[in-house]
């Protein structure tokens, strides 16, 4: 099977990014150092805008991704980031093609 990516945008309320950073850090990433299909899940800050988190996600195929959008515990994460969001976050799905550092 082919993997898939995902790439998304986090918008934080003003002045709240640090907060959501946090709860990306504590329950985030230990949700998915439980998931075996999920190989890169990497949080980044936009040089740009001082409110807005980026994603980057790879998983090893279609399955792996649904599996992780659809466990308890990314329930739990979206309650737990909801407060510091000042809207839903903006997701593109990606089919990956080249890259340096990852294995296709």
């Amino acid at each position: 099977m082919a993997k898939t990516a995902l790439l998304a945008k986090l918008t934080a309320k003003e002045g709240m990014r640090d907060e959501l950073l946090a709860v990306i850090a504590d329950i985030g990433m230990s949700n998915v150092a439980g998931e075996p299909g999920t190989e890169v899940y990497a949080a980044h800050k936009d040089q740009n805008d001082a409110d807005v988190v980026w994603f980057y996600e790879l998983y090893s195929d279609q399955d792996a991704l649904a599996a992780h959008g659809g466990s308890e515990q990314m329930k739990v994460f979206g309650q737990a980031t909801r407060e510091f969001m000042a809207a839903r976050p903006e997701l593109i799905f990606l089919d990956p093609a080249v890259a340096k550092g990852l294995d296709f």
